[in-house]
C-alpha cells in the first residue's frame, strides 16, 4: 500500500502515524500535509517536518487548557504525542543525538497530559525487574475483577503509542490492559541504556508477578500480546512463563537474527571477521544508502542493542530463534500474519508449524486493507479479530 512516497519505509511509517487517526492518535489533513514537505527518502526533512506538525499541535493543546477546554486540550495533546514519536523515529544513525531524548520526552510527556483529561482510570506504574524497575502504565476496564491483556511492543514502538494502536480497543471490550517497555524498548533503552535480550521469559514474568497481586486482575486470565519484533519476544515469553493463559502473536515471528538478514542482501556473516573488512564495510555503506529500510534497520538495531558495528549487532541477535524453544508453549496462540509483510515475510507460517499445542493462523490480506505489517491502516478490523478470537479463548462474557 503505497501512501505519499515511492520509498517504502517513509510510506509505511507515515500510514502508520496516520492510521491512529481512527484512535484519536492523528488528524488525516496534518499527517497528509507534513508528508508533502518531507523529502523523500531524508532522515533529516523527516525530522524537521514532523517536529514542526508536533510543536503546532502542542502549542494548541497548552492554549486549550488555558481555556479550560479540556476535550481539545486532550485531543491536542494525543496528537502531539504521536507526532513527536513520529520526529524522532529516524535519529538513532547518531544515539548521541541530544534530539533523541528531547523529542521523544516531549512524546511521552503529552502523552500524560492527555491522559490526565481522559475519564477512565489509568495509572503509571513501575514494575520491578533484577536491579531497576521497568515503566508502564495499567489501564482498568472497570471498578471489577476482570481479564487483563499485557501488551509490548516490539523493535521501536514505545508504551504510549501502544495506547492507540491496541489500549483503547481493549478498554471498550472489557479487558484491562497493561502496556510496558522492556529491555531495548521506549524509556528502558532511551533513559537507563539497557538493551534488548532474546530470553524475554526473564521480562515478562515480573509482569505477570506484578499483575497476580492486583485485586482487578482474574489471576488466570492473564493474556501476552507481543506486537512486531513483539512477535518473538511474546511466544519466547510464553514458552517458558506458563501462567498466561493466552498469547498473541502480532505479528508471528520466528528468527530475529541480524546475519540471516544480511546474507540476503549478499552481506557475508559466516566469517565474523570479514564483517569488520573494508570490503564488507563498504558494501554495507552502499547498501544503507541506497535503501533507507536497510539503514533504519540497522542504525536502530546497533542503538537497540548498544551495538558499536554491525559485526557485533549480528552476535547479539544470534540468540533470537524459537527454534527448539516455541515447542514449550502451553497456552493457546494466536499467530498473524500480513499478506504484503515488508518486514518478516515468511516468518509466520514458520512460528505457526513449530507450535505442538493449541493454535491459530490468521491472515490479513490486501481485501482487507490489512496486508501491511502489523495491520497498520486497518487497526479496527484487526484488534476486532484479534479481540474476538482472545474472548473465545478466555471464555470471556
Amino acid at each position: 500500500m503505497k501512501l505519499i512516497f515511492d520509498d517504502q519505509t517513509f510510506s509505511f511509517e507515515l500510514l502508520r502515524t496516520m492510521g491512529y487517526a481512527a484512535f484519536g492518535g492523528a488528524d488525516v489533513g496534518e499527517c497528509l500535509s507534513t508528508a508533502y514537505r518531507i523529502e523523500e527518502g531524508n532522515f533529516e526533512s523527516w525530522y524537521e517536518e514532523w517536529l514542526k506538525t508536533a510543536i503546532r499541535a502542542h502549542r494548541e493543546a497548552e492554549e486549550s487548557s488555558k481555556q479550560g477546554n479540556k476535550t481539545s486540550a486532550r485531543e491536542f495533546y494525543l496528537r502531539a504525542s504521536n507526532y513527536y514519536r513520529t520526529a524522532e523515529f529516524f535519529l538513532h544513525g547518531n544515539p548521541e543525538d541530544k534530539r533523541i531524548l528531547e523529542t521523544w520526552s516531549l512524546s511521552r510527556s503529552t502523552f500524560r497530559q492527555a491522559l490526565s483529561l481522559l475519564d477512565h482510570h489509568w495509572e503509571i506504574v513501575s514494575i520491578s525487574y533484577e536491579d531497576t524497575e521497568l515503566p508502564g502504565y495499567l489501564y482498568l476496564a472497570g471498578n471489577q475483577p476482570g481479564p487483563v491483556l499485557i501488551v509490548h511492543g516490539g523493535y521501536d514502538s514505545t508504551a504510549e503509542e501502544l495506547y492507540f494502536q491496541v489500549v483503547t480497543s481493549a478498554l471498550e471490550r472489557g479487558y484491562h490492559c497493561l502496556v510496558f517497555e522492556g529491555p531495548g524498548q521506549g524509556a528502558v533503552i532511551r533513559e537507563q541504556r539497557i538493551p534488548f535480550r532474546h530470553d524475554w521469559e526473564a521480562v515478562v514474568t515480573p509482569v505477570v508477578d506484578y499483575l497476580t497481586k492486583r485485586p482487578e486482575v482474574i489471576s488466570d486470565k492473564i493474556a501476552l500480546m507481543g506486537i512486531s519484533l513483539g512477535g518473538y519476544l511474546a511466544p519466547r515469553a510464553a514458552a517458558y512463563e506458563h501462567r498466561l493463559a493466552a498469547c498473541i502473536a502480532n505479528d508471528g515471528l520466528f528468527s530475529f537474527q541480524v546475519g540471516a538478514m544480511a546474507e540476503a542482501l549478499g552481506i557475508n556473516t559466516s566469517d565474523k571477521s570479514d564483517l569488520s573488512s573494508p570490503e564488507t564495510e563498504n558494501l554495507i555503506a552502499s547498501i544503507m544508502a541506497k535503501d533507507t529500510g536497510t539503514r533504519w534497520g540497522i542504525e536502530n538495531g546497533q542503538f537497540t542493542f548498544l551495538a558499536t558495528n554491525v559485526e557485533e549487532l549480528v552476535r547479539k541477535t544470534e540468540p533470537f530463534t524459537l527454534e527448539g524453544v516455541a515447542e514449550q508453549i502451553m497456552c493457546p496462540v494466536l499467530v498473524c500474519e500480513a499478506e504484503h509483510d515488508h518486514a518478516f515475510a515468511g516468518q509466520p507460517e514458520r512460528l505457526f508449524q513449530s507450535l505442538k499445542g493449541s493454535k491459530t493462523y490468521m491472515k490479513f490480506t490486501a481485501e482487507d486493507s490489512a496486508e501491511e505489517h502489523c495491520h497498520f491502516g486497518a487497526l479496527k478490523l484487526a484488534n476486532h479479530r484479534m479481540f474476538t478470537w482472545l474472548d473465545q479463548v478466555l471464555n470471556k462474557d
